[in-house]
């Protein structure tokens, strides 16, 4: 499938433009990068009344955030008591509360600055890809209810026929959740922020980034930014700057096909509710359909012949009828995972902040944590940020990490591709 480009990209009616930095210029925050957690902490700072400068190395949405899959989810991959586990209970149970609103927040910034990302709130299904594994969703589904989330489990039969395949052993249902466009949501955002004040340049990689005199310098390719704050917001996309040493993550790619725009009478059945799904598979993969009638299928990996071959047998085993629906549409992403599949905010030097390792959970979380950022960063309390900062973090065997995750994507899609 070589040659295919991204449905996003093709798709979004939000557009946002914005010229390189040159020459020099000052500013009350400095934020590297322009995704969901940039945006957003430029939109809140720019709308707190602070001067504010954003630099993108390519477009704004060119990382993971333009590349997602679109669903707004409430929470992480792990179940809230293993985040009370892993922070303890005071930390963990705040953390988790921030994540069950995050959804909110998205999607009352949509409402506020018209973000056109075909918003749809109808709640996730997180899908049993086998019987065995409704004991997983039975227990997720007790953790969540224990703090009120408004989550049902499905049986089989329910499940089916709310996704309209045979292939599906049951879910659980998110009611905070919902899906939106990915790459129209950020560049919505940016549009915002630009509206708020926020200056905003493209094409414009950070070269260098130091503090001198109490000021961050950062230099780019044609200028030079003086900022009393700095914010690193470039996670799995994060290139070599120089003076600024960020940890290694492990990086797993992501890849997503979409067929054609596709009628009732083939569709009609296919998330007729409009929710977005992944499942419980070791190796994950993602469902869920647009506004047009297109079917979105997306699975660990990158976008070789080996995981193309294996969506296209994976959407007609799900879909049989769907055997010569067209693909129209291939892309992939990345996504920076921790060790403990924690998201970490990293202090860099004084009145610097890093964020990174949303684990495969990018909107809902990038939004809270870039716009709780910007806040602490202005005003120097971190009170109310989601998880506290640390001063270091280090992680082990990252690219071996990263090749095993590869690898065991390619060899089940392999297999499967020919099964």
């Amino acid at each position: 499938m070589s040659g295919l480009s991204s449905l996003w990209s093709q798709s979004s009616t939000e557009t946002f433009g914005a010229s390189h930095l040159q020459g020099d210029d000052t500013a009350d925050l400095a934020i590297i990068g322009g995704g969901f957690t940039g945006c957003s902490a430029a939109l809140e700072a720019a709308a707190q009344g602070a001067d504010v400068i954003l630099i993108e190395a390519q477009g704004i949405g060119h990382g993971g955030s333009g590349r997602n899959v679109g669903l707004v989810n409430a929470g992480l991959w792990l179940p809230p008591d293993e985040v009370c586990q892993t922070l303890g209970a005071e930390a963990g149970e705040h953390l988790n509360r921030v994540l069950s609103e995050a959804p909110e927040a998205v999607f009352s910034l949509i409402n506020q600055y018209g973000i056109a990302c075909e918003p749809t709130r109808n709640g996730t299904l997180h899908l049993a890809h086998a019987p065995g594994a409704m004991t997983q969703l039975e227990t997720r589904h007790d953790q969540m209810a224990a703090r009120a989330a408004p989550v049902t489990l499905l049986d089989a039969a329910e499940a089916r026929a709310r996704t309209g395949t045979a292939q599906v052993h049951g879910a659980l249902h998110d009611a905070r959740a919902g899906t939106i466009q990915p790459l129209a949501y950020v560049q919505g955002l940016a549009r915002a922020a630009k509206g708020q004040g926020a200056r905003i340049h493209e094409n414009t990689p950070a070269l260098s980034a130091a503090q001198h005199g109490g000021q961050w310098i950062i230099r780019t390719p044609s200028g030079k930014i003086r900022a009393k704050r700095l914010l690193v917001a470039t996670n799995a996309y994060h290139e070599g700057i120089q003076n600024l040493r960020m940890p290694d993550a492990s990086r797993v790619n992501f890849f997503q096909l979409a067929t054609e725009p596709l009628g009732d009478n083939l569709a009609g059945d296919i998330l007729r509710g409009g929710e977005g799904c992944w499942d419980t598979g070791l190796v994950m993969s993602s469902l869920r359909r647009d506004k047009a009638g297109r079917i979105i299928l997306g699975g660990m990996g990158d976008d070789t012949g080996i995981q193309a071959n294996w969506a296209r047998r994976k959407l007609c085993k799900l879909f049989p009828h769907l055997a010569e629906a067209k693909i129209t549409h291939a892309w992939a992403g990345r996504i920076s995972m921790t060790y403990d599949h924690l998201p970490r905010i990293l202090r860099i030097g004084g009145n610097g902040m890093a964020v990174f390792g949303y684990s495969g959970r990018g909107i809902a979380p990038g939004t809270v944590f870039g716009t709780s950022i910007a806040r602490a960063l202005l005003t120097g309390e971190e009170r109310d940020l989601p998880i506290a900062p640390v001063d270091q973090h280090n992680e082990s065997f990252t690219t071996v990490k990263s090749v095993f995750f590869e690898a065991g994507a390619r060899l089940k899609h392999l297999i499967e591709g020919r099964g």
